[in-house]
């Protein structure tokens, strides 16, 4: 017998949904880098059509009340809402930026809901 809690329909959305804006997040990385390999005569509309369909993920999560939150480039401390692939490869001591997300932190109207994924480097550099 299956012991985990059984979400509601209203969760099981969420979450869904949830888990499609951090693939379209993903996807959006990977779109941008073969855009940069396009033709430039292509790549204004391609661009324009991928910008669309964000903003239409984007527009889904706002009226369920959540948000994607991007931290690239900010100081690392433990408190921020990132896994840190890449902690153990520094000193304590270091000041650490936060150097790519690899998923994006999910807030939503009560607080964190997903933290992101991130990979770290040091601020000296």
């Amino acid at each position: 017998m299956d012991d985990s809690p059984r979400l509601t329909s209203e969760e099981q959305a969420i979450d869904s949904l949830i888990t499609i804006a951090v693939e379209a997040w993903r996807f959006k990385r990977v779109f941008e880098r073969l855009l940069a390999k396009a033709d430039a005569g292509e790549t204004k509309r391609y661009q324009n059509q991928f910008d669309w369909f964000m903003r239409q993920v984007e527009g889904s999560l706002a009226k369920a009340g959540l948000k994607v939150v991007i931290v690239e480039g900010q100081a690392f401390d433990p408190g921020v809402a990132v896994t840190p692939l890449n902690i153990e490869d520094f000193d304590e001591s270091e000041d650490l930026i936060i150097d790519q997300m690899l998923e994006p932190i999910i807030m939503g109207p009560e607080g964190l809901i997903k933290t992101g994924t991130a990979t770290l480097r040091s601020a000296d550099k």
